[in-house]
């Protein structure tokens, strides 16, 4: 019986990283598509993406790994708030970088560290650019 729910980003991720051939792992992404997994994939490794939040490594509190409050799977909605170019750039950075704590403090540690490095721009170790580019056409915007 399948799981009715969809897997957390970090378990996408993980099964992929444990396949030997791209194929494998085109066809977990494929397997496995939800806006959360695109955006983290596009926000690391798409250039044309840029992040309105300072830096590196925020000091933050990672939550519970078995009792996290929310999912990545419904707040990467709220990543349109971080992109630069977007109607929220007018937004202040306090309200900015405080819903970006609400949301890597209230998700999954795993899932929360992927956010982390998607806003550095640290691609998902073991996940090629060239298998994201199979498994999701178009979804790279700028050239490899």
């Amino acid at each position: 019986m399948a799981d009715s729910y969809p897997k957390m980003i970090h378990e996408v991720l993980d099964e992929a990283r444990r396949k030997r051939s791209k194929a494998e792992v085109v066809a977990v992404l494929q397997a496995n598509e939800t806006w959360a997994l695109k955006d983290i994939l596009r926000g690391s490794m798409d250039s044309t993406v840029e992040f309105a939040l300072p830096p590196g490594d925020p000091p933050y509190t990672p939550g519970e790994d078995y009792s996290a409050p929310k999912n990545l799977i419904k707040e990467h909605k709220r990543f349109v708030y971080f992109v630069k170019g977007t109607q929220h750039d007018v937004m202040p950075a306090y309200k900015r970088e405080r819903i970006f704590f609400e949301i890597i403090e209230g998700i999954h540690p795993k899932d929360a560290a992927l956010v982390v490095d998607m806003t550095n721009k640290r691609a998902p170790k073991g996940i090629s650019r060239p298998a994201v580019e199979e498994a999701f056409p178009g979804l790279l915007k700028d050239s490899s």
